[in-house]
């Protein structure tokens, strides 16, 4: 397979994409982002890209590929809303619909447990539109990949506090089904883009079901 991800320097992304270029199956792997991820691999080609609003449709980089992994995006913790809704939705709806051969591939959005459309905090409502319009767009399988806790990979350099804080939980967590590893989180996304699913919103336990059928 080969596959397209954003987000490669933050925590999800970097993890992800370390655990992609470990699998076999995976051919190639276009790291679309504003900065150097800092990783070198036979199989890892990089984009840098300033701003992705400017990416336009007909992008030959974008030619090729099985599956998107939209990663890229923020905490709404201490960001203001109007940034949040920018990085949340904008871009990434901006980004699905310059996608080439929509119809022959697989989108996965970052989104997070506890998204609804019902949902009280700002945050849950900017990602709830988000999936809902991204499975509008004409693509063959489009899923919502909603973790909770994430337990890093070897090697990952850029770990978030909030992961070292929750790490001494993670056994628990993961009995109650609200946690996974950064393998799981890669695996269960190349099962989705192989051989879809019943459901369009992925939780955690469904990560771990989906990375055991890899």
């Amino acid at each position: 397979m080969n596959i397209i991800i954003t987000g490669a320097t933050g925590y999800v992304g970097e993890g992800t994409l370390l655990e992609l270029l470990k699998v076999e199956q995976v051919e190639k792997v276009l790291s679309v982002s504003r900065k150097p991820s800092g990783i070198t691999h036979a199989k890892l080609e990089e984009y840098i890209v300033d701003d992705f609003m400017k990416l336009e449709a007909g992008d030959k980089h974008f030619e090729g590929y099985d599956a998107v992994f939209f990663i890229a995006g923020i905490t709404s913790v201490g960001t203001p809303r109007d940034a949040y809704l920018r990085i949340s939705q904008e871009i990434p709806l901006h980004f699905a619909s310059i996608m080439p051969a929509k119809e022959n591939m697989t989108f996965i959005y970052l989104s997070g447990a506890g998204t609804s459309a019902s949902g009280k905090q700002y945050w849950q409502q900017v990602k709830s539109k988000t999936e809902a319009e991204i499975q509008t767009m004409g693509y063959k399988r489009t899923f919502a990949l909603r973790p909770a806790i994430m337990r890093w990979s070897r090697g990952q350099k850029r770990i978030q506090a909030m992961q070292y804080a929750f790490i001494v939980f993670y056994p628990l967590l993961r009995l109650l089904g609200q946690a996974n590893s950064m393998r799981e989180v890669a695996l269960s996304q190349l099962t989705l883009t192989r051989d879809g699913y019943h459901k369009h919103a992925i939780t955690p336990c469904d990560i771990t079901t989906l990375a055991k059928r890899f």
